[in-house]
């Protein structure tokens, strides 16, 4: 049996680089906050968002996102509910 780091076995680069802050801060979320390592070339990344990527929504389509986040989180929900 092979184990996979959760930090390679993710997709997206981003989440990825928080899974390391989180393992060079002790697993601990408050300290990635506070990270005073400000050399470092993920902390820019450390809290989990590229800072770097603005996308200007126009009102409507921020509507629509939210309809589809709603439902995603109803969704999943519901499934939780179904399997407990």
């Amino acid at each position: 049996m092979s184990q996979t780091c959760p930090a390679t076995s993710r997709k997206n680069p981003v989440k990825a680089i928080r899974l390391k802050c989180l393992d060079c801060s002790g697993g601990s979320s408050a300290e990635v906050a506070q990270c005073s390592i400000m050399g470092c070339a993920l902390y820019p990344f450390r809290l989990g968002r590229n800072p770097f990527r603005t996308v200007e929504l126009s009102e409507e389509e921020r509507e629509k996102r939210a309809a589809r986040l709603r439902e995603v989180r109803a969704a999943r929900k519901e499934a939780a509910a179904v399997s407990a």
